[in-house]
């Protein structure tokens, strides 16, 4: 027999008709022959709903009880789940991520997955003919505190088990029929990719591509996982996520992406000496700020530099207190935080062995009316940071430029 797992987001299971048909999906599967485990988000609009509700009661709620809170939404939904499959007349279990003993680092709100420890009961239940439905976005630390994932964690989830079970393929339900070379909302012209190689999803989820979490396109890279995004609601195929091959086609642009709510923190007038951004960062880094497109300026005479890096705006706040604490040793350091920025990317694996991408891109941003304000380049990547109000604007723009509408010829 083969091995599925299944991810179904939210908006997948949003109500109970679409519960019922997630678990027609589940059940399908195993009708064909298949042992299948399911990976639930939470209930479409639920975790923003627990959001709003600890915010009601605190405006500082602990990261420790905010995953305490936000946990319960997975949990509603693989509860939801067993019974739909019950109700069909098929066997099912649900399982939270501490049953199956997922276990991860203790970074509340965006913890990262060690292991999985309860692999065997896993297989069990599935050798005895019972659906088993995961939790996603969910697991414990050592001391058996509940931890979530982060957004999009679920995708995270469901690939760790793909890998930890050696299943056939890791299937991404969505409200969408798969991956498209941009934003379908804010690009009518967006077209469907058939695949993308791992090495471009991974940069398209970093920068913005909502479609799939960037850890799970990391462990699907790192384990060799099968992983097919496609709609929940049809049975068109969908976009594969494979392997860079030689077999298969390496345009320039694959595709573009939309990172919005961002912020830069300037640090001005630092002492220009060896070592000092490694004590920087590592302030940054404790309060868990992820940390992007990073320029350093050296004053003339070269006693001091301007440091700037770019974060997301939910990180102001800790941001504010590794400045502050930065302050207290480094006398005349000052720092300033720009808000209402965001970035807009193209990514492809053929920049490799291609020039003028870049020239391309500041040509349509300029033809759009559009300031850049950062800029940073990798090997198959090239971002600009522009302010909030211009992004979407700008995607258009970058997307028309490498005519990402047309089929590559």
């Amino acid at each position: 027999m083969g091995l599925i797992v299944q991810k179904f987001g939210g908006t997948s299971l949003a109500n109970a008709e679409k519960i019922h048909r997630a678990a027609r999906r589940a059940i399908r599967a195993q009708l064909d022959d298949n042992r299948v485990v399911v990976v639930v988000s939470a209930m479409d609009k639920t975790t923003d709903e627990l959001v709003d509700l600890a915010y009601q009661i605190t405006d500082r709620p602990s990261r420790r009880e905010m995953d305490q809170l936000l946990a319960t939404g997975e949990q509603i939904s693989i509860a939801l789940m067993a019974m739909a499959i019950h109700h069909a007349g098929h066997d099912a279990i649900s399982l939270t991520g501490g049953q199956i003993g997922l276990r991860t680092d203790r970074a509340f709100g965006r913890a990262r997955i060690r292991e999985i420890t309860e692999r065997g009961r896993i297989l069990s239940q599935l050798k005895q003919g019972s659906i088993v439905i995961v939790a996603g976005f969910q697991g414990v630390d050592e001391a058996l505190n509940i931890t979530t994932l982060g957004r999009g964690g679920s995708d995270t989830t469901a690939v760790a088990l793909a890998a930890s079970l050696g299943a056939d393929v890791c299937e991404i339900y969505t409200d969408v029929d798969g991956i498209y070379s941009a934003d379908p909302r804010i690009v009518p012209g967006a077209r469907k990719l058939n695949f993308v190689f791992y090495d471009e999803m991974l940069e398209l989820a970093s920068l913005g591509a909502q479609v799939m979490h960037s850890r799970s396109i990391e462990l699907g890279k790192n384990y060799d996982v099968t992983i097919h995004v496609r709609s929940s609601y049809t049975d068109a195929k969908g976009t594969d996520i494979v392997k860079v091959s030689s077999d298969l086609e390496q345009v320039i642009v694959r595709g573009a992406a939309l990172k919005k709510d961002l912020a830069r923190v300037e640090l001005v007038g630092v002492p220009n000496r060896p070592g000092l951004a490694s004590e920087i960062f590592s302030q940054v880094a404790k309060r868990g700020v992820i940390v992007d497109d990073i320029i350093q300026v050296v004053h003339e005479g070269g006693a001091t530099a301007d440091m700037s890096f770019t974060i997301e705006a939910a990180d102001k706040e800790q941001a504010e207190v590794a400045g502050a604490e930065l302050g207290k040793e480094l006398t005349g350091m000052r720092m300033i935080i720009k808000e209402n920025l965001a970035k807009v990317s193209v990514v492809g694996v053929g920049m490799r062995t291609h020039t003028g991408v870049a020239s391309r891109m500041f040509e349509a941003l300029h033809q759009a009316d559009v300031n850049i304000e950062n800029i940073s380049t990798s090997e198959i990547v090239v971002s600009c940071v522009v302010k909030a109000v211009d992004g979407e604007k700008a995607l258009r723009a970058v997307h028309a430029a490498f005519e990402l509408d047309q089929e590559s010829k």
